[in-house]
């Protein structure tokens, strides 16, 4: 790891030393775009961040972790990177490579994902894979009702941002599940952007003002609920929660854990700190950023950081000398 990261504090700072993390899995990813093998490229994202986290002057415990649902390559919750011995200790969410079928597909929005925030901070969603989500930007939040239907929400929605109805955009994953949530964003007027997975960019584009998406809505992971919970805190936005397990095994394990799923969780439930660094870097371009590109001697990549306190936003383009022969 570059002497940036040896040398960094804990301020604002810290926050360009953590982009070698994602652009190190990204760089690594790369490899494996449009080759049909979700896995290989998830356990090359893997990998590389594991070995670039293990190198970094502070300590860290994943807490929220990926890749045990799909019984794929991850970074194990409760594992132990970067120096243990350091006084300055984290809770970390990770996601290597969001969405892997993206990538396998060498389609649009893979990225490679993290988030550190004070020891203690994050909420541990124990066995609970999904999650029922609203994201939103900083003008409805307080505002939203989780429970409420989905027509009175765009109402809310659209009275904060001073939009009519049928000018809302929500962004939703393209799954069965959410057909019924479909029809009733249309019945109430509104637009729907369907995408098959990258559910960390659309809680981020809701969240962001004037991005062209006004909301999220729908259930996906609970490790990307938990890293966009993150990243929204900072940027001031809303994001709600709500455990909402799929897998019948998976609803066996939340019920034997005594996990409320009726419960909706603020975003400051989730993430009960403002000293969070977040970094998503591009695999593949897409609504954020641009992916990995490679030329004979040189890789470009393009890395979102955000710092907080105060939430500030950056897109870093940076151009990575290739060694011979890789």
């Amino acid at each position: 790891m570059d002497s940036t990261l040896r040398n960094a504090d804990c301020g604002p700072s810290f926050v360009y030393a953590l982009r070698g993390v994602t652009e190190a899995a990204a760089r690594a990813a790369y490899d494996w775009i449009g080759r049909g093998d979700k896995n290989q490229g998830d356990l090359a994202g893997v990998e590389a961040m594991r070995d670039a986290l293990n190198d970094m002057p502070v300590g860290g415990t994943v807490v929220i972790g990926e890749g045990e649902k799909d019984e794929a390559p991850e970074l194990y919750k409760g594992e132990e990177l970067g120096d243990r011995s350091s006084v300055l200790q984290f809770d970390i969410a990770v996601d290597p490579v969001e969405g892997t079928s993206y990538l396998a597909k060498g389609m649009t929005n893979a990225m490679a994902v993290i988030a550190m925030a004070p020891r203690g901070s994050m909420f541990d969603p124990g066995p609970a894979f999904y999650m029922e989500k609203f994201a939103g930007p900083a003008a409805v939040r307080g505002k939203i009702d989780p429970k409420a239907p989905v027509a009175e929400k765009l109402k809310v929605l659209g009275e904060a941002l001073d939009k009519p109805i049928s000018e809302l955009t929500v962004y939703v994953l393209e799954k069965p599940r959410h057909k019924e949530l479909v029809s009733r964003i249309h019945a109430a007027g509104a637009r729907v952007a369907l995408y098959p997975a990258g559910d960390v960019a659309g809680a981020l584009m809701a969240a962001i003002p004037d991005s062209g998406i006004d909301a999220l809505m729908g259930t996906g992971g609970t490790p990307e609920g938990v890293i966009s919970a993150c990243a929204i805190r900072l940027l001031g936005g809303e994001f709600l929660g709500r455990l909402d397990p799929q897998l019948p095994s998976e609803i066996i394990a939340v019920r034997e854990a005594g996990l409320d799923t009726s419960k909706w969780y603020g975003v400051d439930e989730l993430i009960r700190s403002d000293e969070v660094y977040f970094c998503a870097t591009g695999i593949t371009t897409g609504l954020l950023f641009e992916g990995v590109e490679r030329t004979c001697s040189q890789e470009r990549t393009q890395t979102l950081m955000i710092a907080g306190p105060g939430g500030e936003r950056q897109i870093l383009t940076t151009w990575h000398p290739r060694v011979a022969g890789k």
